[in-house]
């Protein structure tokens, strides 16, 4: 339960005061989201956290995404390593997204949940401004990654061009993601705030991590967040769709007998799964966008139960970070077979599992079908 929860009606009203003092959702996890901040409301909003059946049912969903996507994810970037039939360009940008994900599982949402259930930040003033950070960077990465993947294969099937993208301009390419991500997550480092707010009738101090932009009001901030909205989701998804259709339509409409072959189907295969790894990313993050939204516009007031409603979406959007493994696994029989050696502990070559034609055929220089 919270440090401020008690049995007596002075404790009662004094967390009403406090909560009526601060920025409303400063214990509202402002911390996790990638470019909002939650300060602006002013109504006293009811908590359900803190009832003992949704603590419990947050921390099972919490600790699921946590160790799925650990598992999952890092099961991902091992089979790339180990496996030198799966060093493809492709499988080198799945394993960026997969790294990111991991990012999120493993230096994200432990705090997150702490944070929820406490409604204090305890982990000191470095990782209050690394925490936001670090999410903030694995979402652009993530998104960024999606993108880069949905044009390098629009490149390949519509205009029939040999990609030119190395192994080696893989990796150069990847560097750049990361640093323009550090670029568009840096103001979430910078202007954060890590202070004490003290009850003197109760000789409470609390610690807090929230936003504190320059302007000193929710200008800055709405400016920011919106930005992020249309670079982080908007406009990312509106090229990657514009990519599949394209692509999809190349597929289904420009297929000679001739080419009715195992490379065109790997084709369709690979594209589908790519294009569903998309689709739940989108879906995932949509619910926690429009309340961002609702933010920003201050609508927000209108949630009675505006912790649980962010905490509720925070959770879905989080689920993307490992569904992309089970994706993988049911859609792809190179990543299926790969995983079950692993579990089966088996000793074996990746050839034994993996049909070498299924291995060898490329799409053009440098880029193999996952």
């Amino acid at each position: 339960m919270g440090p401020l929860e008690g049995s007596n009606s002075t404790l009662t009203m004094e967390k009403t005061a406090l909560d009526e003092k601060l920025p409303q959702g400063w214990h509202a996890k402002d911390f996790v989201t990638p470019g909002h901040d939650l300060s602006g409301s002013r109504s006293v909003m009811m908590d359900s956290t803190k009832i003992l059946g949704v603590q419990v049912v947050l921390i099972a969903a919490y600790s699921l995404i946590i160790l799925l996507g650990f598992i999952g994810n890092s099961l991902v970037i091992y089979i790339i390593v180990k496996y030198k039939t799966m060093r493809t360009v492709t499988n080198f940008f799945i394993a960026n997204l997969a790294l990111a994900d991991l990012m999120v599982d493993t230096l994200c949402l432990p705090f997150t949940l702490v944070y929820t259930l406490l409604d204090e930040w305890k982990f000191g003033a470095v990782l209050c401004h690394l925490v936001p950070y670090a999410q903030a960077l694995s979402v652009h990465v993530s998104i960024l990654t999606l993108t880069v993947i949905a044009l390098d294969r629009y490149r390949c099937i519509v205009f029939h061009l040999d990609s030119r993208i190395s192994k080696r301009l893989s990796f150069t390419i990847i560097a750049v993601m990361w640093l323009a991500a550090a670029v568009l997550a840096g103001p979430l480092a910078i202007f954060r705030e890590y202070r004490y707010e003290e009850i003197p009738s109760i000789n409470l101090k609390m610690a807090v991590c929230s936003e504190k932009w320059p302007s000193g009001n929710n200008r800055d901030a709405t400016i920011y967040s919106l930005s992020m909205l249309l670079l982080q989701y908007v406009l990312p998804l509106a090229i990657i769709c514009y990519a599949y259709t394209r692509i999809w339509f190349k597929l289904k409409n420009h297929v000679s007998p001739t080419s009715r072959n195992e490379s065109q189907c790997r084709r369709r295969k690979t594209t589908k799964m790519l294009v569903m790894v998309v689709v739940v990313f989108a879906v995932c993050w949509l619910p926690f966008h429009i309340f961002q939204l609702a933010i920003d516009l201050d609508l927000v007031l209108i949630f009675h139960e505006y912790k649980l409603l962010y905490t509720v979406f925070h959770v879905v959007a989080m689920c993307s970070t490992f569904v992309n493994p089970l994706l993988y696994g049911w859609m792809n029989k190179n990543y299926r077979n790969g995983f079950l050696m692993f579990f089966r502990c088996q000793n074996k070559h990746m050839s034994e599992f993996l049909p070498t034609q299924m291995l060898l055929h490329r799409t053009g220089p440098g880029v193999t079908n996952v």
